[in-house]
């Protein structure tokens, strides 16, 4: 196939993926958007082939291919069809370890076939970098799976002693034996040791972070997995490969740092792996001292004669699967002239975006959908909000110095009229500390599931 030939159908993927991009920004063209990049996809992967002469290689090498591609296939769809929602952020963070796993495997065998003279330098250093980075991917992207599936196996590890020295040390260890791997190209030992000491930073750097932190940790590994298929993309001298990794690479790099802004987080301690709770952590049983229960007969008196009403979903709404309840008892008090608006914290779930995936599943117009500082400069004004399955992210001890999620921002629901919190238990959420939300003067704690709560609401609702 001319080169002219496939370097404009990688072109056209490439503006695709661009495209596909841009539409994965809004609810509305997600779908699109999604599509988008799957034909791009779809390009890239038949014109490589073509390129490659993997067609023409011969009936096994077809057939291994195409069984490759069933198998990928089949795994994919069967997952895109059968996954949770409020499991997709562990899904994320496989997909990213998976991608991590794939360059540094390609990248490594390609070069192993090859003599040292065969070898160009700038090949050898990509080729290092994927197996830094992909390795690191790996691992630290499977170490964030167990911490949000909350796997029994991930409470029984023991922390690293010193982790800042701790990573420092393996992290200097590693790329000395990555500059040695590049400069030697020799990839018979170097490589895979490499690839050894990689596996063991990306769980040193991860393991001591905190869960109330998963959420930048996960866009940070998806900008790692973009980077670790650009490096792939100069082994194997693919320019679409290179370029979607590059897209990957920088728009993973500009969430977590979105990301770091709205948990009041810095960058440098994402990259070095010093995220986590620190600080002095209240007595559970002081604090929640003066809570107040209530049921949904209660909360029903209270929303049918407010004014305006802010709803605030957590992680909890994603497991009970409640953005469908609470859509029809939404649209229910609308009908009754009273407004209403959702609080949308930046990393409220377990990955960005969570809760407007969630809520643009229920059909809730995206106009309703109001970022964190824009509810709260209002939310003096608000009559009841209402706090579903939400902890960290209205946690009035973030205000506090001495606090262990000290300086984060967060939504201010204890500033409403009135405050509802809807929550199966007192326990904490990731961060691993009480919420004095939860017995504030003007707050109500409904113990209950979160859609059954909310059904129970909406049903005095209709009886009133």
């Amino acid at each position: 196939m001319s080169r002219v030939w496939v370097d404009l159908v990688y072109l056209i993927a490439a503006v695709l993926f661009i495209l596909g991009l841009k539409g994965l920004t809004h609810p509305r063209t997600a779908v699109r958007g999604n599509l988008m990049g799957a034909v791009g996809m779809l390009l890239a992967v038949l014109v490589t082939l073509v390129d490659k002469n993997v067609l023409g290689a011969g009936i096994f090498g077809y057939l291994l291919i195409f069984a490759g591609m069933v198998i990928g296939t089949g795994i994919g769809a069967w997952l895109a069809m059968t996954i949770r929602m409020e499991s997709m952020p562990e899904l994320v963070a496989l997909f990213n370890g998976l991608g991590g796993a794939a360059s540094f495997i390609v990248a490594g065998t390609y070069v192993a076939a090859k003599t040292t003279k065969e070898i160009p330098l700038d090949t050898s250093f990509a080729t290092a970098a994927s197996g830094l980075i992909g390795a690191v991917t790996l691992t630290g992207s499977l170490v964030a799976f167990g911490k949000l599936a909350e796997h029994p196996l991930m409470k029984r590890v023991p922390a690293i002693p010193n982790s800042t020295v701790t990573n420092a040390i393996v992290g200097g260890v590693t790329l000395l034996i990555a500059l040695l791997c590049a400069i030697s190209r020799s990839y018979d030992l170097w490589f895979w040791l490499l690839v050894l000491l990689s596996l063991g930073l990306g769980y040193c750097l991860t393991v001591s972070i905190g869960g109330a932190d998963m959420p930048v940790v996960i866009a940070l590994l998806n900008s790692y997995s973009g980077l670790a298929a650009a490096a792939t993309g100069f082994v194997l001298e693919n320019n679409v490969l290179i370029i979607s990794g590059s897209l990957v690479g920088a728009s993973g790099l500009i969430l977590t740092q979105i990301m770091c802004k709205a948990m009041n987080r810095s960058l440098t301690n994402v990259l070095f792996g010093t995220l986590g709770p620190t600080g002095d952590t209240k007595d559970a049983d002081e604090v929640y001292q003066n809570v107040k229960a209530t049921g949904p007969d209660e909360v029903a008196m209270l929303l049918d004669v407010a004014r305006r009403v802010v709803i605030v979903p957590g992680y909890g709404m994603a497991v009970a699967q409640a953005q469908h309840a609470v859509r029809d008892m939404a649209n229910f008090l609308m009908e009754k002239g009273i407004e209403i608006e959702y609080g949308i914290h930046p990393v409220a779930g377990r990955m960005p975006g969570h809760m407007n995936v969630l809520l643009a599943e229920a059909d809730i117009p995206y106009e309703l959908l109001k970022e964190m500082d824009e509810i709260n400069s209002s939310m003096e004004q608000t009559d009841v909000c209402l706090v579903i399955g939400a902890n960290d992210t209205v946690n009035p001890d973030a205000r506090q110095a001495n606090s262990a999620i000290a300086g984060m921002p967060i939504i201010d629901a204890d500033k409403a009229r009135t405050c509802v919190v809807i929550k199966r238990s007192l326990s904490p959420g990731f961060a691993g500390i009480p919420n004095p939300l939860f017995a504030a003067d003007n707050a109500l704690m409904l113990f209950a599931d979160g859609k059954q709560a909310v059904l129970d609401i909406l049903a005095a609702l209709k009886e009133g």
